[in-house]
């Protein structure tokens, strides 16, 4: 999603509908400087990394010790052949043009001409009126009891956040934020600044602060950290999301948002020769910030494909034309379906699977709003969408799996301070047993009645891919008698 100038006091529809796509960007020249992820076979990294990195014909950038990782630079052809000689190494993988791009739709409302539109029905600061998905999953009841502690953390994977926003402010950690997007940690405030928007939307949706401004988070007492991993113009790029996790795991983050996926390729397949080194670098990264404690949460993403079946890939990769590719279950979505990681899909007002959401049993754990603008308008959800913090003092109406997992993290974070800190398979069962079941729809599913958006559900009431465990509750969450 491109940076877009906006004027206030108007409402502005930018780019299509709201989903999570990649989009092409021009092949890099031969000779091109280019990033490479560096695969030991080990879990750390040797000492002599640099220097065998050089006698290929490269630079050592950084190195990931915990995870056995390392960050190179080259403008040899033959950097990655000739660095594969290395007996300690597992694979070499250029990462140039494998970023996943945001293409998203947002309106974005100026807080004057909201504030006048909607307070006669705020339940809590000038804006929650407009908040169906807060009172859907029952925040207002829950906020009664714990609104969040600030001794918990957020980490909110995505693009930054505007730290000077008025909702966002007072629950920002500098401390532990960073951005990654080069492979490399840098905590500068400005360059973990929100230069594309939708960082500080998903950060809004976990920790907007209750203080008569704007919009409520899930958890307006916790803190919210920006660990930048998305650039200005929305691509994730694999460097950058193995930094972030492994600054997760070192800072120990407690709960951390990923509204996105890795890589080029939709579906990364660990029998691919040239994405297996990618994969399984961020699988390490992933399951180091587990180790650590952090629990994890992530989108299902937006293509309304079963990820627990064989699928037909059309959309990857986005560093030349996408091909149609048979995709078997050797291939998986990244962060959503790397075990332990807490997959979210997303429904609307209507409390139905939102047209565009993913699913599949096994991928996804729980259901929570991330809006449906063509089915699921309602009288308390007007647009259908979901709305939250946008840069500039303003907000904004979005919808996705994107905001679907953001709610889910911030009912980890109400967990995490009920309970205290607890393993993120604590905090999964606890988020998992506190939900409302939802049972599957007649099949086949078929918002519209179109056949444009078919899908099949299956499970039980207990569980299914539609909704995994059900839709997240707060109030359950923080009222839960069972120790975890």
């Amino acid at each position: 999603m491109a940076k877009k100038a906006l004027t206030l006091l108007s409402i502005i529809a930018i780019l299509s509908m709201f989903s999570i796509s990649m989009v092409g960007a021009a092949p890099v020249p031969s000779g091109t400087t280019q990033t490479y992820i560096v695969l030991y076979k080990s879990q750390s990294v040797p000492s002599d990394a640099a220097s065998s990195i050089t006698a290929a014909g490269g630079s050592l950038v950084y190195s990931y010790d915990q995870i056995g990782v390392a960050i190179a630079q080259s403008g040899s052809e033959a950097f990655s052949a000739n660095l594969s000689l290395d007996a300690k190494v597992e694979g070499v993988a250029s990462t140039a043009n494998f970023g996943i791009r945001l293409n998203d739709e947002f309106e974005v409302v100026d807080a004057a001409s909201l504030n006048q539109a909607v307070a006669a029905g705020s339940w809590g600061d000038p804006l929650s009126g407009s908040q169906w998905d807060m009172v859907q999953i029952h925040v207002p009841e829950a906020q009664a009891i714990n609104s969040g502690s600030p001794s918990v953390v957020v980490g909110d994977i995505d693009t930054g956040l505007d730290y000077t926003h008025p909702d966002l402010a007072a629950n920002v950690d500098f401390a532990d934020s960073v951005s990654c997007v080069s492979g490399v940690p840098n905590t500068n405030p400005s360059a973990w600044m929100d230069d594309n928007g939708h960082g500080t939307h998903t950060a809004g949706t976990i920790a907007a602060a209750a203080n008569g401004i704007g919009i409520i988070g899930v958890a307006p007492n916790v803190r919210i950290a920006a660990i930048k991993a998305g650039n200005a113009a929305g691509y994730f790029f694999p460097e950058a999301v193995i930094c972030a996790f492994t600054w997760a795991g070192d800072h120990h983050i407690d709960v951390t948002n990923n509204s996105y996926y890795a890589d080029p390729w939709l579906f990364n397949c660990r029998n691919d020769p040239g994405q297996r080194a990618i994969w399984k670098a961020e699988q390490r990264a992933i399951r180091y910030a587990m180790q650590q404690g952090v629990t994890v949460v992530a989108a299902a993403g937006n293509e309304n494909q079963d990820l627990s079946k064989q699928n037909i890939d059309t959309t990857s990769p986005d560093d030349s034309t996408p091909v149609t590719r048979d995709v078997t279950n050797a291939c998986v979505v990244i962060p959503v379906e790397i075990p332990g990681v807490i997959g979210v899909t997303a429904d609307g007002n209507l409390m139905q699977k939102s047209f565009y959401s993913s699913y599949g049993v096994s991928a996804v754990q729980v259901v929570a709003p991330g809006g449906d603008s063509r089915y699921q308008r309602t009288t308390d959800a007007p647009r259908g969408t979901v709305l939250s913090t946008y840069p500039g003092n303003r907000y904004a109406y979005a919808q996705g799996t994107s905001m679907a997992s953001p709610h889910a993290a911030g009912v980890a974070a109400l967990i995490v301070s009920q309970f205290g800190k607890i393993p993120p398979g604590a905090v999964q069962a606890m988020l998992t047993q506190t939900a409302d079941p939802i049972g599957c729809p007649p099949n086949p599913f078929d918002p519209g009645g179109t056949g444009a958006w078919l899908a099949t559900c299956q499970g039980g009431s207990g569980y299914n891919g539609f909704y995994g465990h059900g839709q997240v509750n707060a109030f359950n969450a923080v009222t839960h008698t069972t120790a975890p």
